[in-house]
């Protein structure tokens, strides 16, 4: 753990930070005119679920060090929203939240370049993402693995078409051994027309869908 993290910590063992500006709690750690930094490490402390930080008036509350190895949370950085038909959403990579996940449930064991978007539409409704019948719906959090950028025929993948963001089922046809168009389906009830993407297209694979982790059934 970085220093400045292990500061922050003891300090919240003290006193309330959400009365303290970044600037205050800067000083108080022998970080002077250094808050942005502070800021940072705090959001990083975050990500490891070891605070729960100030964004609804509440105290930022530390989680201690039992709490966390008992329940073996995961945090996956939530990157936004991505549309299962047509691509409508702009993929901006900004953290909006963060996902917090028992490792016993999150089935892969990398964190770099792991990360979720919020599946938007019903597009992917009749889709078969682990060969275990998991579709994606709307509203459910579908993990994206962005080291994996050269998918299979039949994996469902995270595309970014002229700077908008898509999940879609990934197909390419070849001619002597060369990729001629790739070709982006729905699995719905509905019936949606696929996409056809050629070589010269602004287009990117952002990444491969590894989990779907479906929206919780609220009964009323």
């Amino acid at each position: 753990m970085h220093k400045v993290q292990t500061k922050v910590l003891k300090l919240m063992d003290k006193i309330n930070l959400a009365e303290l500006s970044l600037r205050e709690i800067a000083e108080l750690i022998g970080e002077k005119d250094q808050p942005q930094r502070i800021k940072h490490h705090i959001l990083q402390l975050e990500k490891k679920g070891l605070v729960v930080l100030n964004r609804k008036g509440k105290p930022i509350k530390r989680i201690i060090d039992r709490e966390i190895k008992s329940s073996n949370i995961v945090s996956l950085p939530i990157l936004g929203s991505a549309n299962c038909g047509p691509a409508t959403i702009f993929a901006e990579q900004n953290i909006e939240s963060y996902l917090k996940v028992s490792d016993k449930l999150l089935k892969t064991k990398k964190r770099e370049g792991v990360f979720v978007l919020k599946a938007e539409g019903d597009s992917l409704n009749e889709a078969d993402v682990d060969g275990k019948g998991t579709s994606i719906s709307d509203g459910d959090y579908v993990v994206i693995d962005s080291n994996c950028k050269n998918p299979r025929n039949g994996e469902f993948v995270l595309s970014v078409i002229d700077g908008l963001a898509n999940l879609k089922e990934y197909r390419e046809e070849k001619k002597n051994n060369k990729i001629e168009r790739i070709i982006l389906s729905s699995k719905s009830t509905e019936e949606i027309s696929p996409i056809y993407i050629h070589e010269n297209d602004d287009y990117l694979i952002n990444g491969k869908v590894i989990q779907v982790i479906k929206k919780p059934k609220i009964d009323n």
